[in-house]
């Protein structure tokens, strides 16, 4: 039996490679919800959201990656993890991501940023029930992307 932190190892290699093939194609909108929990928590500088994992969500999959896709995100890439397992279900994981852009003036941009990731495996699936991010919108327009 795989452990939890090898699941969380896969799970994550499993998204990353979702996210990219979402940027070159239709976005796997039954693939992306399966990764997160009913609802789900997202805290930032800008504040805490809550989200349900239901058709609003669904409908806002395929416009986020249009947006990614606008401002010229080429690909994500996974640059380390680290996963603390809390309890039999519980781990937080914590994501080094590097994003790779074209500029409109066609000059390439990288983007190194880190997420923390809260999941619970339930019937041997993570689901994503909370993250943590930086100031996503404050990063992209000091890099001249929106």
């Amino acid at each position: 039996m795989q452990s939890l932190t090898g699941q969380l190892d896969a799970f994550f290699t499993d998204y990353e490679n979702l996210f990219n093939r979402s940027l070159q194609q239709q976005p796997d909108v039954d693939s992306i919800v399966k990764n997160f929990a009913d609802c789900f928590v997202e805290a930032s500088p800008v504040g805490i959201n809550c989200g349900k994992n239901d058709e609003e969500f669904r409908k806002q999959i395929p416009q986020g990656y249009a947006f990614y896709k606008s401002i010229g995100t080429r690909s994500m890439s996974i640059r380390s993890q680290m996963t603390t397992q809390l309890d039999e279900l519980h781990c937080m994981t914590k994501v080094d991501w590097s994003a790779q852009y074209r500029k409109k003036d066609g000059k390439e941009a990288v983007i190194d940023f880190s997420v923390i990731y809260f999941t619970q495996v339930q019937h041997g699936q993570p689901k994503i029930f909370a993250y943590i991010t930086g100031d996503e919108q404050r990063v992209l327009k000091e890099h001249g992307l929106i």
